[in-house]
């Protein structure tokens, strides 16, 4: 029995480290939420309210992993349902940025000039790459493919924080309002193909 909880210590160890940058994933990504699309009302920037959506949606991959992570064993069942719940996750964020995108096209709205934006969109760069591989580190030593697919999630939202950056600075300096609509468009396929692996439970073949 002591040899057992020895054994069971490191996992319990990882277990809770997992929870913690899931509470963190959390809490940013409420945090996101508000001001993005709080800032995109006030300068009338369907990007930006669509960064605070998507980050609404990354909102839903960090609670369901952190229900993943509240069993301390190799629960498999949970795993897999943790890792489809992942995988729908990514498919609607690529259908509403998708739609959004497109909308903004077609309506021609270019937005004002938001420096929470950038700001957020920058700060957002720098947070999300540092919190997706502390993720993969503990995913590997859980041999978790739900919080693999968790991790590559809180890339892409590194990526698509960068495409609003750019997309803001370039409209606020040079007005070309469209610039973030197509850089999206672009990465929708990504984001679906993505969904499809974590959907099948694929992540873990390039741990």
């Amino acid at each position: 029995m002591p040899n057992a909880l020895v054994q069971n210590a490191p996992r319990a160890t990882d277990m809770r480290e997992g929870r913690r940058l899931e509470y963190f994933t959390l809490g940013w990504n409420l945090t996101e939420a508000l001001v993005g699309i709080s800032a995109g009302v006030i300068a009338g920037s369907i990007a930006l309210i669509g960064f605070g959506m998507d980050s609404i949606i990354e909102s839903f991959s960090g609670a369901s992993l952190l229900w993943r992570l509240q069993s301390g064993e190799a629960d498999e069942k949970r795993e897999q349902i943790a890792l489809k719940l992942v995988g729908v996750s990514f498919f609607v964020l690529a259908i509403y940025i998708a739609a959004d995108a497109i909308k903004t096209l077609i309506h021609r709205e270019p937005p004002a000039a938001s420096i929470v934006g950038i700001c957020l969109s920058a700060v957002s760069i720098v947070v999300m790459p540092v919190l997706a591989r502390a993720k993969r580190r503990v995913a590997a030593r859980l041999n978790s493919r739900a919080l693999v697919a968790d991790s590559r999630q809180t890339d892409l939202c590194a990526y698509l924080s960068g495409i609003l950056f750019v997309g803001l600075v370039l409209n606020a300096l040079f007005g070309l309002w469209w610039a973030d609509s197509l850089a999206a468009i672009l990465m929708v396929p990504i984001i679906a193909r993505e969904g499809v692996e974590a959907f099948k439970g694929q992540s873990c073949d390039r741990c």
